[in-house]
């Protein structure tokens, strides 16, 4: 199965191509432009590349959220526009999953966490489960980022630009039990995406191509001026 899968969740930008659970190719964009700039060009290298056509790709995927409202917007509706014309499946992948991810097989408790601005982060909790497969502990959540540390009493390690942010904050109402991922880590990763996705079109969790929207866990901040 050739699968495209396609992050722009956060600051960052990344596309990968894979068949099945192997890597072909994938590009990392950290260069803070505007992902309706970059993305498409990165998604024209990336097939010019590896010599694939969009209509040859068996199944899109994509982060749903949470995440940058319009980043998440862009990368939906760019996902929606191939899809539908090479009349194939969309899956959407959690930003949170991806990011967790990256830190597979660690012992300690594992927590993604994206910065959501005003002291708030978009977070998670997970473990490395039976036969290394992630297993979330809770549900996603947007929430202030000191009361959510303080509900925390095992050693952990933390992963994404929230942690980067947060980092000596987490370090001083957690000492001695906060890690941190490496700098190369700390970034959602497409790759990580499409394997994802490919687990859930295993188990047929496929979007509705026309109705699918991201998962935004709080309203923007239009929503919250004028609701």
């Amino acid at each position: 199965m050739l699968i495209l899968a396609i992050d722009t969740s956060t600051r960052t930008a990344s596309v990968s191509l894979l068949k099945n659970d192997d890597i072909l190719s994938e590009i990392f964009i950290n260069l803070g432009v505007n992902h309706s700039i970059a993305l498409l060009p990165a998604l024209y290298d990336l097939c010019t590349l590896s010599c694939v056509k969009p209509s040859s790709v068996d199944l899109f995927v994509c982060t749903i959220g949470p995440g940058s409202f319009t980043g998440l917007r862009i990368g939906a509706s760019t996902v929606k526009g191939l899809a539908l014309a090479a009349g194939k499946p969309v899956v959407g992948v959690s930003t949170l999953d991806a990011l967790a991810y990256n830190l597979i097989g660690s012992k300690m408790l594992i927590c993604p966490i994206l910065d959501a601005k005003k002291t708030e982060v978009y977070t998670a909790l997970y473990r490395t489960g039976d036969d290394n497969v992630l297993e979330k502990t809770g549900s996603e959540r947007v929430t202030d980022i000191e009361e959510f540390l303080r509900s925390i009493d095992e050693e952990t390690i933390f992963v994404g630009d929230g942690a980067i942010k947060y980092a000596r904050l987490i370090d001083g109402i957690m000492p001695g039990r906060s890690h941190f991922a490496s700098p190369c880590n700390q970034y959602v990763k497409a790759a990580a995406v499409g394997i994802l996705g490919k687990k859930k079109y295993s188990g047929e969790d496929v979007l509705d191509l026309i109705t699918f929207t991201p998962i935004y866990l709080r309203p923007s901040e239009a929503e919250m001026k004028h609701p």
